[in-house]
């Protein structure tokens, strides 16, 4: 876990750094800032109408009194994406952006959903089984 944090808080900001400093020798540092902001700018424009729609699917779920499971997800990456381009740097605009865009963020939807619940079942021992009669076939 302290490796985890090292990382998250030691090197990718030294790895943002050196890529905006990259970028600023590359198209000059007004330029770089100019687009640094207008990503951030995008992006929270595009955060909000994404994450408009993913409530507008809970919402008629829920009334259907389905469990908006997916969409709450959506929602939690949704929320990753758009803090993700507040942040200043490219490498968290680009995973930013790609949590934001429905068909990656399905990608990332499957990845935790496996995960929680490769979690769920290890904590309980195995996958739920069934203790009915013994004519059913667990498949």
């Amino acid at each position: 876990m302290l490796v985890l944090l090292a990382i998250l808080f030691i090197v990718v900001p030294l790895v943002e750094l050196y890529v905006i400093i990259q970028v600023g020798q590359q198209i000059g540092a007004l330029n770089t800032i100019g687009l640094m902001i207008i990503i951030s700018l995008v992006g929270a424009w595009l955060a909000k109408h994404e994450g408009t729609g993913v409530i507008t699917r809970v919402r008629e779920q829920t009334a259907r009194g389905e469990v908006p499971t997916n969409h709450l997800i959506d929602g939690a990456l949704i929320f990753a994406g758009g803090l993700m381009l507040l942040v200043p740097g490219f490498i968290s605009d680009i995973l930013g952006i790609l949590l934001l865009f429905p068909p990656t963020r399905a990608v990332f939807r499957v990845f935790i959903k496996r995960r929680f619940t490769f979690v769920s079942f290890r904590q309980m021992g195995g996958p739920p089984r069934y203790d009915g009669p013994d004519d059913v076939i667990d498949v």
